[in-house]
């Protein structure tokens, strides 16, 4: 018997911004399927009435979809704090930037909106991004 390899890859660099941004494409919440739910079954066809049974797969998919987002949401999280735990190890040490425009020992360490980034004690701050060097 042969067998053929498997030539194809796949990243997953970018898996949890993947699925924020799917999800946040859909924009269905479970409020919204609900009022979709009432509003398929009040104007159904009263003599080609849809099957009960299909409602009840769909809210069970929709369930699943729901519990894997928020799973999804609390493992982002997680992988945060790790991050911010991590990076509390650089207090006291010298670190200079990607671009090596800033240099400084690291006084404190913060999440912000664009990721976690060092308080040098001169003042500034420098991306914990790659390329940082420490020291």
């Amino acid at each position: 018997m042969t067998v053929s390899g498997v030539s194809s890859t796949t990243s997953t660099t970018n898996t949890s911004s993947s699925l924020s941004s799917a999800t946040s494409k859909t924009g269905m919440d479970y409020d919204s399927f609900l009022k979709l739910l009432v509003a398929e079954m009040s104007n159904q066809d009263p003599l080609n009435p849809t099957d009960s049974t299909e409602y009840v797969a769909q809210f069970a998919t929709f369930a699943n979809v729901e519990q894997s987002i928020a799973t999804n949401t609390k493992l982002d999280s997680m992988m945060a704090v790790s991050a911010l735990t991590q990076a509390n190890s650089l207090i006291g040490r010298t670190i200079t930037s990607a671009d090596g425009s800033t240099t400084g020992v690291v006084a404190a360490v913060r999440a912000g909106s664009s990721g976690i980034e060092a308080v040098l004690e001169q003042g500034g701050t420098v991306a914990l991004e790659t390329g940082t060097k420490v020291e």
